[in-house]
């Protein structure tokens, strides 16, 4: 609520008073929304770092104290004990799910894995290497044009109908991409299996063997999925509540989504990792790589270090780095040179005075790209996987977006720098 004031002065002696709003935690936020009405200025906030496009009760982040809660719960918590439907339950409806409620979320998700036989159509159309995030935005976007019976956005049932649609069938597109760009035939998805081992099963079984999904392997997917699940108003979620903010259906926003996180500086990050580690070689440059790191005329930056939020550590990184020396001491890491050389990295970057004065840790993607890696999933599947976690977020967001009052389409400003006017010039006089 509004419990303060603030008096803001300008130009020409004028003055206005600005509310200030308080959430549960967090900084007060400045209510600037009647500035340009009563000042006749805008702010201005490149990449809106300092500005609160709306409010939201399902995730808080404290970067400076490296904290994570979905719905007031820390992230350490749900990591240690929860299933990613547990976290996904609790990220649309707000609760955890009593044990009654969770069984029926579930067989509502496995209820809808399926995708529409023609829908499978779609993925002939696009050329055998094309990315998987291309094929995933092209695909997800189409779904309006197969499941247009629940397509009412002020509807709340229908929201729902859709929100459930795209956390099951998620993993089941993201798998058909990858079936697709190496030329095996889809998985169906199995309703014996639960949500990561379904996946798993869909990525990596084929119709000619068995395949059992490794159980540490299921236990990491499960893992990274919650720790990608949610996180704030960042650039593909805010994506995702500016397209909705015009009132487009949903599968619409969703594929917005993942046309933001597929950016090498959003969900492209542990695909680079694994691109920095294969331009780095071998443990015995590890060396000069660091020395350029630190050099700031050389445009050459490790990836997987440091965090734009977190100016401490990011939570998440902590959380996930043993299960990731789990899976690589599974595996054997001397096995793999590239593995061997992230673990060395690892050791030689964590001991270093310039990174631990400037906090500059390894972060969810570096280890996220590790454990994909050793699991056996391609460097371009890496954003994918952080698609099929994140839709429980955005979708999250979306609805939430769609039950608010005060829900208005998004329209930023600018600070114009072109050509003042000028009169038109006909061609022959130019």
């Amino acid at each position: 609520m509004f419990d303060k004031i603030m008096k803001l002065s300008g130009a020409e002696g004028r003055s206005m008073e600005l509310k200030l709003h308080k959430g549960t935690v967090g900084p007060e936020v400045v209510d600037i929304s009647s500035l340009y009405r009563e000042m006749g200025v805008f702010t201005y906030d490149p990449g809106f770092v300092s500005t609160a496009s709306c409010q939201s009760a399902i995730t808080y982040i404290d970067g400076d104290k490296g904290e994570l809660w979905y719905r007031g719960y820390p992230i350490e918590q749900l990591a240690e004990r929860a299933s990613f439907l547990d976290v996904a339950y609790l990220l649309l409806y707000g609760d955890l799910p009593q044990q009654s409620q969770l069984a029926e979320f579930e067989r509502i998700i496995r209820y809808h894995t399926m995708i529409n036989e023609t829908l499978k159509n779609f993925f002939n159309g696009f050329h055998y290497d094309a990315h998987p995030m291309a094929v995933m935005v092209g695909v997800v976007g189409s779904l309006s044009a197969f499941y247009h019976d629940s397509l009412d956005i002020h509807d709340p049932r229908h929201r729902e109908v859709s929100a459930h649609r795209m956390i099951a069938k998620m993993p089941t597109i993201a798998a058909a991409s990858y079936k697709h760009n190496v030329g095996e035939p889809f998985i169906y998805p199995r309703n014996d299996l639960d949500y990561c081992a379904n996946f798993m099963n869909m990525m990596f079984a084929t119709p000619c063997e068995e395949y059992a999904p490794d159980p540490l392997a299921v236990k990491a997917v499960n893992l990274l999925f919650i720790l990608h699940a949610d996180h704030e108003q960042n650039a593909s979620t805010s994506t995702v509540r500016l397209a909705g903010s015009s009132q487009a259906n949903p599968f619409a926003c969703i594929a917005s989504g993942i046309a933001s996180l597929w950016g090498p500086a959003h969900g492209g990050a542990n695909e680079a990792v694994l691109e920095m580690l294969q331009e780095i070689g071998d443990a015995s440059n590890i060396d000069k790589y660091i020395a350029r790191a630190k050099d700031k005329d050389d445009p050459f930056r490790l990836m997987g270090f440091g965090h734009r939020v977190y100016k401490n550590h990011d939570p998440r990184a902590t959380i996930i780095r043993k299960v990731c020396h789990e899976v690589l001491d599974n595996m054997d890491a001397k096995d793999s040179p590239l593995l061997e050389l992230a673990l060395r990295l690892e050791e030689v970057a964590m001991q270093d005075e310039y990174f631990i004065e400037r906090k500059l840790y390894p972060n969810v993607d570096f280890y996220s790209g590790i454990i994909y890696r050793a699991l056996g999933i391609p460097n371009s599947m890496f954003t994918v996987m952080f698609a099929i976690a994140r839709t429980v977020g955005w979708v999250a967001h979306w609805m939430e977006m769609m039950d608010d009052p005060q829900q208005r389409i998004g329209r930023p400003r600018q600070v114009y720098t072109g050509a003042g006017k000028r009169e038109y010039v006909p061609l022959g006089q130019r």
